[in-house]
């Protein structure tokens, strides 16, 4: 249904339902973890700090907060939050000795690594108990989620 044939109504029949559907799916996926992780999950703007500081290595404050969509100021604190928790490093840039670089902590990793194993085991027992069309459908979704998402985040210029 591309948006220029696509009716009004059919989407605004769509956007409500994701809008109902992917929190009530994240939460459901939330209280499974917490279940079986065995130690306090870190909160969900916890997990997505530690996520992206697995992925860019030594990035900024400023520079997680852009990718997060949170303020500087939020950022920072989670990271003050993971430092003293033992999950996050600060290491202090060696050219301006203001700018902090972020680095994880190995048992960071491997926290991380659970959660996202656990995660990952959850929804593959779940879609096991989908029809074949279900799963096929889903599959499709996804390139499709990931652009929504894509068009949902600000552009440059607003930030």
């Amino acid at each position: 249904m591309p948006a220029s044939r696509a009716s009004a109504q059919d989407l605004d029949r769509v956007a409500s339902a994701l809008a109902e559907c992917l929190p009530a799916l994240n939460r459901a996926l939330d209280r499974r973890i917490v279940q079986d992780f065995g130690r306090p999950k870190p909160p969900e703007g916890q997990l997505a700090l530690l996520r992206f500081v697995s992925q860019q290595e030594g990035v900024t404050v400023r520079e997680a907060a852009g990718a997060l969509l949170m303020r500087p100021n939020n950022v920072s604190a989670l990271v003050s939050q993971l430092t003293e928790q033992g999950l996050l490093e600060r290491r202090q840039d060696t050219g301006d000795k203001r700018i902090a670089h972020l680095h994880l902590t190995s048992r960071a990793g491997s926290e991380l690594a659970e959660v996202q194993r656990l995660e990952c085991a959850h929804i593959a027992q779940a879609l096991q108990s989908l029809t074949e069309g279900e799963l096929g459908a889903l599959g499709s979704a996804v390139g499709a989620l990931t652009s929504l998402t894509r068009h949902l985040r600000p552009s440059p210029a607003a930030e």
